[in-house]
């Protein structure tokens, strides 16, 4: 397993999409980026596409996204509700008949702090949304990119509001939206050092990154004043947080552990400003990966739960 350690990657906070993709041809590759028509996942669909790479973009609104995409060539949207898992079932079986191989796939759709809702059979709509969603899409997908692919599952530093509440994971015992969007993005972690585990001898690869704080539709579920009180944002909606960074800043590091040459090899880490991340010293700063978002044995026993909770599991041995 590598490291969890810097690796000097030559790239920082402040890199962007178009820099840590200099030098790189995608031509002939086919990237799957979830969410990839707003926010985050807009640059990094546009970046793939500049370097090359042919894009699907799952979508929850199709047409939303048809539009926001209308001016990129090389880009290819399908249906996806990550929270329906039948939806997930469709959009597999799809891209499966059509025989094609995936070299990237980023996990980047997600939704953040929303009020309680519940989806499927009374999931928390955040773990479900941003973790088993993505899980069920990769295991259904797993014969597409079993041949040496990169999976990127966006997580965030807010992974620091909570682990995984292995006594109340659908928070049936009272709901906080912060600790909720905690538990989701610490899922999304575990998931990509789990994955790699049981990937690494099939040549694919997974990663978690922390994007950085960026200011999109992301945030489309907080109320004004809630982000002003945090700081974030001014009375008139102006950006007043030091350190959050564009879009295209934000889009960096998915794109760098997606492409990266510097990363051959390496997997199951957590990343964050276009490097892989430092254990978090306990300071409360920002910057670090908590050890509850990289433990390997939570991390398998959350596996287990998924494939219990979803019924997928490309890695189940026969029976």
């Amino acid at each position: 397993m590598t490291a969890q350690h810097k690796i000097g990657s030559g790239f920082g906070a402040r890199s962007t999409a178009a820099e840590v993709l200099r030098g790189i041809d995608l031509t002939g590759k086919l990237a799957i980026v979830t969410g990839g028509y707003s926010g985050l996942g807009l640059e990094t669909t546009r970046a793939l596409v500049g370097a090359g790479a042919h894009v699907v973009v799952p979508a929850r609104r199709p047409v939303v996204a048809k539009e926001a995409l209308a001016s990129v060539e090389g880009v290819e949207i399908g249906e996806l509700d990550l929270g329906d898992l039948e939806s997930v079932r469709a959009f597999a079986d799809g891209f499966l008949a059509s025989g094609r191989s995936v070299d990237i796939m980023i996990n980047n759709a997600a939704v953040m702090a929303c009020p309680e809702t519940r989806v499927g059979p009374g999931w928390e709509a955040q773990f479900a949304t941003n973790h088993l969603g993505h899980f069920a899409l990769v295991n259904r997908l797993w014969p597409a990119v079993a041949s040496a692919a990169r999976i990127v599952s966006v997580s965030s530093s807010g992974h620091r509001h909570s682990g995984i509440r292995w006594d109340d994971v659908r928070f049936e015992h009272g709901y906080d939206k912060w600790q909720a969007y905690g538990q989701a993005k610490t899922a999304n972690s575990l998931f990509a050092v789990q994955l790699d585990a049981l990937a690494r001898e099939s040549g694919v690869r997974a990663f978690a990154v922390h994007p950085g704080g960026i200011l999109t539709p992301l945030q489309r579920h907080l109320p004004k004043q809630e982000m002003i009180d945090l700081g974030w944002i001014d009375e008139d909606g102006n950006l007043t947080a030091a350190g959050f960074k564009t879009a295209e800043e934000g889009a960096a590091t998915q794109l760098w552990a997606a492409t990266s040459p510097r990363l051959a090899g390496e997997g199951g880490v957590y990343c964050e400003d276009c490097d892989i991340a430092e254990p978090a010293d306990g300071s409360g700063a920002l910057s670090g990966v908590r050890e509850w978002a990289t433990d390997p044995e939570q991390a398998a026993r959350l596996w287990e739960l998924s494939a219990g909770l979803t019924g997928v599991d490309a890695f189940a041995k026969a029976v």
